[in-house]
């Protein structure tokens, strides 16, 4: 009676895992292979934009954090929103005018050196719209997010539920070894059950760990969670969208205005002194970031980096004061709460960029894998389902309508059934 309940448990797991993933599989396939083409995107640019790096003269000193800006606003009449300087002095600095808009300059001499690797940069920006929200346009972004979270959630229970269904009845050497390795000599069906079973069980760790964090990223409930796990209280996140949201459309508002009122408005005066503060907070630092404040904000807030940009451990903020240059808040890694370090680490650990390189290589492997799982199981799908519509067909007669039919050999019959076990 036991066997019967275990049996009766398999088979209701076996049709979801078989209903999610016929339905949601094309959207895991795009977020799959999106994800492997985005696994190097910040080491791809850097490499795109070598041609770009300068060769410091001797004794130079860079220019004033002011004098950049003007210099980029010679050549781009819009308001800049950040701006981003390495320690490496042979670096070109990054003036950023949004998303998908920025200019390089020479820190010595302040000359515009162009856009960046411009086609490297709108690749990128076009596969991370495909993953996040299927390339949806403005207008129907928000439903395109809807689809890719529901994937996400049909994806993790496919991740987890695939190697409880991989599990042999009987355990034995021969058992294992047709789940846990590829066979050459197979094909058809049962080839690519047997890709399926391996591939999902060599995979399925890191592809949890990653469509788990893709899952709090997506939904409130599932961010929430990470802080009540913690003990810790959730962050007011609706009144933190909604800034954000305010502050998108007034930075946007800032950086789409080229009128003089608005330009002559703005004073940059005293940031290079921030700079050079922001420089001696962090030994060691390799980026600084700086949201360029707006006129009416008393503040300077830097982003300082000393790690590779893949350790959130390695990240902190310094807000300053603007005309005083006095220390406001200091945000290392450590003052936050453990809910948010967890959550940090989430983001970063979805990329695989925690792990730096060799994480990066884990998530584009196993998100290769996912790719491949789809594929595998949309095939078995899709052969199961031409099996059943033949079976319903009526035998074929031969033309001369001798009576003979067509039936298939015992050696197909128990390669489906090996297929289907």
């Amino acid at each position: 009676m036991a066997g019967d309940h275990r049996m009766t448990f398999r088979k209701l797991i076996f049709w979801c895992h078989l209903t999610a993933g016929s339905i949601a599989g094309v959207v895991i396939l795009t977020m799959c292979t999106t994800g492997v083409l985005l696994a190097y995107q910040r080491q791809s640019i850097h490499l795109a934009e070598r041609r770009y790096r300068i060769t410091p003269p001797a004794g130079a000193q860079p220019l004033a954090l002011e004098a950049l800006i003007e210099s980029a606003r010679s050549v781009q009449a819009s308001v800049p929103a950040s701006i981003l300087w390495r320690s490496d002095p042979a670096e070109p600095v990054e003036i950023a005018f949004g998303r998908d808009q920025s200019l390089l300059l020479n820190r010595y001499t302040g000359a515009v050196l162009g856009g960046g690797a411009l086609r490297t940069r709108a690749f990128f920006h076009n596969v991370e719209d495909a993953h996040r929200w299927l390339a949806f346009g403005l207008a129907n972004r928000a439903a395109g997010r809807t689809v890719t979270h529901a994937c996400n959630l049909a994806f993790l229970f496919l991740v987890c539920s695939g190697p409880f269904l991989w599990l042999p009845r009987t355990w034995s050497r021969a058992s294992i070894k047709a789940g846990t390795l590829f066979n050459g000599n197979l094909t058809g069906k049962v080839r690519d059950f047997n890709w399926h079973n391996v591939i999902g069980i060599w995979c399925c760790i890191p592809l949890a760990v990653i469509v788990l964090c893709a899952v709090v990223m997506s939904y409130p409930w599932a961010n929430n969670l990470v802080y009540r796990l913690t003990n810790n209280p959730p962050p007011p996140q609706n009144a933190a969208q909604l800034a954000l949201g305010v502050a998108g459309n007034a930075q946007r508002g800032r950086s789409g205005a080229s009128s003089s009122s608005i330009s002559s408005s703005i004073s940059w005066d005293g940031l290079d002194l921030l700079r050079r503060r922001a420089e001696q907070r962090v030994e060691g630092w390799q980026t600084i970031t700086l949201r360029l404040p707006a006129p009416s904000d008393p503040n300077a807030t830097f982003s300082i980096d000393s790690g590779a940009g893949g350790r959130p451990d390695k990240r902190a903020q310094l807000t300053l004061d603007r005309k005083t240059a006095a220390e406001v808040r200091w945000e290392p890694f450590s003052s936050n709460n453990c809910g948010r370090r967890l959550r940090l680490w989430i983001r970063f650990t979805h990329t695989g960029e925690a792990g730096g390189i060799a994480g990066q290589t884990i998530a584009a492997v196993a998100s290769l894998g996912g790719a491949f799982l789809v594929w595998t199981g949309l095939s078995l799908v899709l052969r199961r389902l031409r099996a059943k519509i033949a079976r319903r067909t009526p035998a074929l007669e031969t033309p001369a309508g001798n009576g003979l039919t067509f039936q298939p050999t015992r050696t197909e019959t128990q390669g489906s059934e090996n297929a289907s076990t």
